[in-house]
């Protein structure tokens, strides 16, 4: 039986321009692919993100489509976009689950696994 499954990549980077250390504001881009890595077409409906401090701070976000869109995607296709979050220090992490539904209305998640939010001086 065909079986729908998304996978996902993630890559971070500092935005220093929408940051404010002094002030506990540090902001991080995120570009997400988002791949149909199954056997039948599904479309992305909503999203459901966790964002965690080194304070132990969560912030959960929640809504409909990625960045205004409810990509359709057909087995093999991609689709990518990118976002930003904020968080009060220097490092965290973020993990998701995208809400799914192939075309015979059969949902399905698509989880995000945990990835770093890493202020490059924050390293050392």
């Amino acid at each position: 039986m065909p079986k729908p499954q998304f996978t996902s990549t993630v890559s971070v980077r500092h935005l220093p321009e929408q940051s404010d250390p002094q002030n506990g504001q540090h902001a991080f881009a995120y570009t997400v692919t988002i791949r149909n890595s199954g056997d039948v077409t599904g479309q992305l409906i909503a999203r459901h993100w966790v964002i965690t401090d080194t304070n132990g701070q969560v912030q959960e976000v929640r809504g409909l489509a990625v960045v205004g869109h409810q990509p359709l995607l057909k087995p093999g296709e991609s689709f990518e976009y990118t976002s930003w979050t904020r968080l009060e220090t220097p490092q965290g992490t973020m993990r998701g689950t995208f809400y799914c539904m192939t075309e015979d209305a059969e949902p399905f998640d698509a989880a995000v696994p945990e990835f770093g939010l890493t202020l490059p001086s924050s390293l050392h």
